[in-house]
């Protein structure tokens, strides 16, 4: 109960996945009701629950997927309704016709363009079946299989207009999100490569660790992506853009190009973090320790632009865009320090056997990504 309870704040007090998901089960239970009660009580329906659950099945958590997902769940209920009729006014409603029906919706639930909503061409069809072999009149078998279509109709379109009319989701806050948070991945990242690079201490664990927290950044571009591509679905057919307060939120097309560019400099990253990890294996001295200090204060010039990019907010871009460029020109600077250490100190970067020319090409291509990533920012505040 005190779970249930902090649960249910979380969903009163702010915005969030707890109010989302009390959103929808709201929306519903309304939209399911509403269909019941004309199924039930208007339509006298010999099968209303078929309004209900079309109503909860269309509902989702944007209104362009709630559409597509009512064509297709449509579709493949008059698909599978079809089936049985063709076959059930042809053979009657025995065993040997179920099997050839059976047959005939399972193949065409495995259409593509059904999507996710294929297995209800087989769900239809069974029921359809059902309410074929009940009722005892070609005419009654007609109306009863026509009934279904219309009670799918219905509960798709109250679906849709809950879906619609009360509080429609808009999740451009998502694309922002997943940018922050692939951006605090990497910042921890690079946080504790320069504490390691710069005291030394690169044990195997650490070293593993590192490699790890690459991968998960490169799983956190996923992720991004699917944040991404939630705002953008959440435009379409949704009154609420049209909002004075909303309009300054909805060009996704700079978070997009951030995202790529953002991208790259994780894999980057990553291959950084895997040949620091050879060079702990193939190296047992520290005879080129500046060179290491350097590149870990390299590290720490890259992890400011990455915290910059964590918070990142669409009303103060224009800021945070020329902070990030002040930054950008700081971490070039802490590169080139890193390319005169290892020339003072004789680096052997020629040397195929040692992973040292390996790091400073990782270092120059990193540098050149979180560059881009910087440009396209500014590029983009500046529209």
């Amino acid at each position: 109960m005190r779970s249930g309870w902090v649960w249910a704040e979380r969903a009163w007090s702010s915005p969030g996945h707890e109010r989302s998901t009390a959103l929808l089960v709201g929306k519903s239970a309304l939209a399911a009701t509403l269909a019941w009660w004309i199924a039930h009580d208007l339509l006298n329906a010999q099968s209303p629950a078929f309004a209900p659950f079309s109503s909860v099945l269309v509902m989702n958590v944007t209104i362009y997927k709630s559409v597509w997902q009512s064509l297709r769940y449509v579709a493949a209920v008059i698909i599978g309704v079809a089936v049985q009729a063709a076959i059930g006014f042809t053979a009657g409603p025995d065993l040997f016709a179920f099997v050839v029906v059976a047959l005939i919706a399972l193949t065409l639930a495995q259409w593509p363009a059904l999507g996710e909503q294929g297995s209800q061409v087989a769900t239809a069809a069974f029921f359809a079946f059902s309410t074929y072999a009940a009722a005892t009149t070609n005419a009654d078998r007609a109306l009863q299989l026509g009934q279904i279509i219309l009670l799918v109709l219905v509960g798709c379109g109250l679906g849709l207009m809950v879906n619609l009319c009360i509080a429609p989701p808009l999740r451009h806050h998502s694309a922002e999100q997943g940018l922050r948070t692939l951006a605090a991945a990497m910042e921890s990242l690079l946080d504790d490569m320069a504490d390691g690079l710069g005291s030394g201490e690169i044990d195997v664990e650490r070293a593993e660790h590192w490699r790890a927290a690459g991968e998960r950044g490169q799983r956190a571009v996923g992720q991004a992506r699917a944040g991404m591509n939630a705002a953008e679905n959440s435009l379409p057919f949704n009154p609420r853009r049209l909002l004075p307060a909303n309009r300054g939120h909805l060009a996704f097309g700079r978070y997009r190009r951030t995202l790529d560019a953002m991208e790259r400099a994780v894999y980057q990253l990553g291959s950084l973090t895997r040949s620091l990890g050879r060079w702990r294996e193939t190296e047992s001295t520290y005879t080129y320790t500046p060179v290491l200090e350097a590149y870990a204060d390299f590290a720490l010039h890259l992890r400011d632009i990455a915290h910059v990019i964590a918070e990142i907010d669409s009303d103060t871009l224009a800021d945070q865009a020329e902070e990030l460029c002040e930054l950008a020109t700081l971490a070039q600077k802490a590169l080139q320090k890193v390319l005169d250490a290892a020339e003072e100190y004789g680096l052997p970067l020629a040397d195929v056997s040692r992973p040292y020319g390996v790091l400073v090409v990782e270092a120059t291509r990193l540098m050149e990504e979180f560059q881009n990533t910087c440009e396209v920012l500014q590029d983009t505040a500046d529209d």
